[in-house]
């Protein structure tokens, strides 16, 4: 059976981390590459990081029921699962690690409940999280505003999830990471 591993997370919990040393360390998993409108930042690339689009292509994708999962997450600013993307790595016969925001983790999880396990990637407290957002440097002043006000909405959602892993000591993250989605990997 594919199996699907969402990790989610507010911005800055480490989620992306996570999901990069899965991939370099388990060779079943695929990255989902989430469509997005959001400015593309100098190092990403597309169709590797996301697949850029514009608000009106993003919104035609949706009319046509392009998406498995999809959300604004900010305002104009959508973020989603493309169908195509889930059959793409799956004819390839890989399981899939998405890297995704919470209420398209939750959406996910409904749509595939059998073959989906969701982590939520926590900090170890709101003020490291948002220091953590302000050492990134990724944002100016108002769309850092914005991420820790999400953020602080998203941490509420930890309790819908398999598993609450609790990102304080990276080493130790990467290593919990890795022993759960092996066990589940090992399931049929």
């Amino acid at each position: 059976m594919n199996k699907l591993i969402v990790f989610t997370a507010p911005s800055g919990a480490g989620k992306t981390t996570i999901v990069r040393h899965l991939l370099q360390r388990i060779d079943t998993l695929a990255f989902s590459v989430s469509a997005t409108t959001r400015a593309q930042r100098m190092h990403e690339r597309n169709g590797e990081d996301y697949y850029f689009m514009s608000p009106e292509r993003f919104k035609h994708l949706v009319e046509a029921n392009a998406f498995v999962e999809w959300e604004e997450v900010y305002d104009n600013q959508f973020y989603g699962t493309l169908r195509s993307e889930i059959e793409r790595l799956w004819a390839i016969g890989k399981n899939i690690l998405f890297d995704i925001e919470v209420k398209g983790a939750t959406n996910i999880k409904r749509q595939y409940p059998q073959q989906t396990l969701a982590i939520f990637v926590k900090p170890p407290s709101p003020e490291e999280l948002f220091n953590r957002l302000h050492r990134r440097g990724t944002e100016d002043e108002a769309s850092l505003q914005k991420r820790i006000a999400r953020a602080a909405e998203e941490l509420t959602y930890e309790n819908n999830f398999d598993f609450v892993l609790v990102n304080d000591t990276l080493e130790k993250a990467l290593q919990e990471a890795e022993t759960i989605v092996r066990d589940y990997l090992s399931t049929s």
